[in-house]
């Protein structure tokens, strides 16, 4: 619908989208400051005070995201602190982690590294929220920066912008991480993207091309057979972490999928892999903690001292940039859903692989 006639339809655009700054009031989320944002039937929320992280995510009002147990939280005295820094892990539908660290806790050369990091629960600053008709689209827009920083320690920022169109079932994250300091810096980089009820349900399939799938530990080995698919919730199971090597098309991206055939809806996961070479999944079975987490990353899911022990922690030059694209678009109704998994399978016939 363009522009004119749309215009005619409604007083105001807020009738049907907008972009809201919002300040929580209770629990451990008061004072957390976000952005509302819909786009029709497409609504999430963007998290000012936690790197502009994806918070809720729903389409035609069903939840696609997790949310763990500790509820929504601003930031809280344990977030970076050891193995405490479980209490500060919410899921939403997408954290960010690094960017010294991803994954566990580790110290190396006298040196504390907290659990995925500190960026996640980093405030964002040159904040802004805007909706605004460009080349006939009206674009629905968040975006700021976030800096890590430490005084004659490192200085990295990340920019991120988050936007979707109207009319448009899908958003795209723009991220620019530029290391502004005058020596080479370590950065490590992981998209936390989390699956929850009522899309992850029983049943619910996932789909990547994906030339070889690895168990983490022995936890998950014996378990591959089943990378793919949802059961049903299990008292105390515990959780379980697959390395993936994703298929990357013609023009360097990977995508993911997570797919509900009863209610006719799923996610299409596409990012740029040049930078983002690691893809783990973590799926936990757990009744109350019930989640996929489907993970592109710049480095591995055992972390910095597996890097440093290597030699090869990820770096970035002095002032030197890397940008990463991803984007979630919804999947609505049976044709699409199908039209996904025809996606996955051309992928794999022509990698010459057989489908998994």
């Amino acid at each position: 619908m363009n522009r004119e006639t749309l215009l005619k339809k409604v007083g105001s655009m807020q009738q049907v989208a907008y972009v809201r700054p919002l300040e929580y009031t209770e629990g451990r989320g008061t004072g957390l400051r976000a952005f509302d944002v819909k786009n029709g039937p497409l609504c999430y929320q963007v998290l000012a005070d936690k790197c502009l992280d994806l918070n809720q995510f729903s389409y035609r009002g069903v939840s696609f995201h997790f949310l763990s147990k500790p509820g929504l939280q601003g930031r809280n005295h344990y977030d970076t602190h050891g193995d405490e820094a479980l209490r500060s892990i919410m899921g939403g539908m997408l954290f960010t982690a690094g960017l010294e660290n991803i994954c566990a806790p580790c110290t190396v050369n006298g040196k504390a590294y907290p659990m995925h990091g500190r960026i996640r629960t980093t405030p964002a600053e040159h904040l802004c929220g805007d909706a605004v008709w460009e080349d006939g689209a009206y674009v629905l827009r968040v975006s700021g920066e976030i800096r890590e920083a430490e005084l004659f320690g490192e200085n990295l920022v990340l920019r991120r912008r988050v936007e979707t169109r109207y009319g448009e079932a899908s958003v795209t994250i723009t991220d620019e991480i530029e290391n502004q300091s005058f020596r080479p810096e370590p950065m490590m980089l992981l998209y936390h993207i989390n699956f929850g009820y009522p899309l992850l349900d029983e049943g619910t399939e996932i789909l990547l091309a994906t030339r070889r799938v690895t168990p983490r530990d022995e936890m998950a080995q014996g378990h591959e057979d089943r990378w793919n698919v949802m059961d049903a919730p299990r008292d105390n199971e515990p959780e379980y972490v697959f390395l993936h090597e994703p298929v990357v098309n013609a023009n360097g991206k990977a995508a993911a999928f997570v797919l509900n055939d009863r209610l006719g809806l799923g996610l299409r996961l596409e990012y740029t892999a040049a930078n983002l070479p690691y893809f783990m999944e973590w799926k936990s079975l757990a009744s109350g903690d019930y989640v996929v987490g489907l993970e592109p990353a710049n480095s591995s899911v055992y972390g910095r001292s597996y890097h440093e022990a290597r030699r090869d922690v990820h770096h970035l030059a002095p002032f030197a940039k890397e940008t990463n694209v991803l984007t979630f678009t919804v999947l609505d109704g049976a044709e699409a859903l199908r039209a996904a998994r025809e996606e996955v399978a051309c992928q794999m016939e022509a990698a010459g692989l057989e489908p998994r």
